[in-house]
């Protein structure tokens, strides 16, 4: 779907798209296609008065899992505001991510899976994302860590997109792996591990000296900083075998650390009776013992993953206390979705059930109170909006979410999510309202579950006819969501 523009942004970004144009031609006899092989600095004038925005975002992260983080807790979510129903509209990586830069639901921004067709880095318009603006705004901009998935493949290994001044990308053939792999810094590919005689390093404490790295360099400085850090931590590693003791694979200092440790045992973990459940959940055999195992060490293991993370949130924020600067800076933590351990007897992520779609939220800085519980319905969607508007600038396409700074207009609380799954086999749309949820499955089945009474989504309610009413309510409400575009539209 085609954005509007602004014209006093595609005037000011003319001389750098002439830059790009001449680096990406400079480029191409170096093995990189598709993208400028260097950094781009910023192109706007400064504005220091604006604050300095830090984004830490996890990878698979279950809201059950912040007990293993008591740094992040205390220094950020102590320190400002808990969004205690923070939700992800498409709870899948790539499109997940691509609504972090883009501030739209995926309809709009058109990533609608991880891969190809219409999925994947490839789909995303990346001339037109945070970074971008934030660069034309002035600021020095930074990206550590686990862009978009198929983000450097092959000869696009040292590509580095549009807007970052600064540029520490994991390549796609080694993104998972906890030792041993690549960083493209700036343009060049660096390997770390495999020296003879010393321990490999490992990629969360890599990244997090990349990140302190930056915010020493930037901070203090006449121009505002934008760094976002998205480790792949706790993110399963693929290329580990089923019965691994470990995955992912913690710190070595981290490694037992939560051995006593034991996921809540709760009703909706293996599922005694999924027979009003969508076709293929109801497939879906029983865990046995051996899958309970797994997910038991699997639970351990992203815990232990979580510890490394949970100290790179502590040294950054130490950093920019250091510096100077950490009272003018908008600090962030959450995850790019959710994660099912075994609910509905399900693994993953890309389903409507609140363990996919829920996610930690917690944000610090100017305005956010201390300790403060915000319970409004909030979505990743709002978070490029609430970026911009700490920055003092505007993007150049429309954006669907709403910002969640104090003093924002709240004259109309979002009363739903928009939730999309597409490109795969249980597609569906659906809303998550502050009492309901209610899904719609591109094969027809539908279900409706009324959180109050039955949070762990035990019985599906969508064939009660005493709820034909509430059935009905919530499918005209998602009809007029389904393709919404704006603020106003979407919220």
């Amino acid at each position: 779907m085609s954005r509007p523009r602004h014209p006093r942004h595609a005037a000011r970004r003319l001389p750098l798209l002439v830059a790009l144009a001449v680096t990406s031609l400079a480029a191409l006899g170096g093995g990189c296609a598709g993208g400028a092989a260097e950094p781009t600095p910023p192109s706007g004038a400064a504005e220091r008065p604006a604050a300095n925005i830090v984004v830490v975002m996890t990878d698979d992260q279950a809201l059950d899992t912040m007990g293993a983080m008591p740094l992040t807790r205390r220094l950020i979510g102590e320190r400002g505001t808990s969004f205690d129903r923070a939700f992800v509209s498409f709870p899948l990586c790539c499109p997940s991510r691509a609504t972090f830069l883009t501030g739209q639901y995926a309809h709009n921004h058109g990533v609608r899976d991880n891969a190809g067709p219409r999925g994947g880095y490839q789909s995303l318009d990346r001339d037109h994302t945070l970074p971008v603006w934030l660069s034309d705004a002035g600021y020095r901009t930074a990206f550590v860590g686990k862009f978009l998935n198929g983000y450097g493949k092959d000869e696009a290994v040292r590509e580095v997109p549009p807007g970052w001044s600064e540029w520490y990308g994991l390549p796609a053939a080694n993104k998972q792996r906890a030792f041993d792999f690549d960083l493209n810094e700036n343009g060049k590919v660096v390997h770390y591990g495999g020296e003879p005689g010393r321990p490999d390093p490992y990629k969360t404490d890599v990244l997090a000296d990349k990140a302190v790295g930056f915010v020493r360099g930037a901070a203090p400085s006449h121009r505002p900083f934008f760094l976002w850090v998205a480790t792949n931590g706790p993110h399963r590693d693929s290329s580990l075998p089923e019965d691994a003791a470990r995955n992912p694979e913690p710190a070595p200092r981290d490694r037992g650390r939560f051995d006593r440790w034991r996921p809540p045992r709760r009703a909706a973990v293996n599922e005694a009776d999924v027979s009003d459940k969508p076709r293929d959940v109801r497939r879906r055999p029983r865990l046995d013992r051996a899958a309970r195992q797994r997910l038991d060490r699997e639970y351990v293991s992203q815990l232990e993953s979580l510890a490394s993370i949970d100290r790179l949130v502590g040294r950054l924020v130490r950093r920019l206390r250091a510096a100077g600067e950490l009272d003018r800076t908008l600090l962030v933590f959450t995850s790019d979705n959710g994660f099912l351990r075994g609910q509905h007897r399900l693994e993953g992520k890309s389903r409507p059930y609140e363990e996919s779609i829920r996610v930690p939220l917690l944000v610090r800085g100017p305005g956010f109170a201390d300790g403060a519980h915000d319970r409004r319905l909030v979505a990743n969607v709002d978070l490029a909006t609430t970026i911009l508007d700490a920055a003092k600038t505007s993007a150049d396409t429309t954006l669907d979410g709403r910002s969640l700074l104090p003093g924002a207009d709240r004259r109309r609380p979002r009363h739903e999510v928009l939730l999309e799954v597409f490109e795969r086999k249980h597609a569906f749309t659906g809303l998550r309202t502050r009492h309901y949820t209610y899904i719609e499955y591109e094969g027809g089945a539908r279900e409706l579950y009324d959180l109050r009474r039955d949070p762990q989504q035990l019985d599906n309610l969508a064939g009660r006819p005493d709820l034909a009413g509430v059935r009905a309510r919530l499918a005209r409400r998602l009809a007029g969501l389904r393709n919404c575009v704006g603020a106003s539209d979407c919220s």
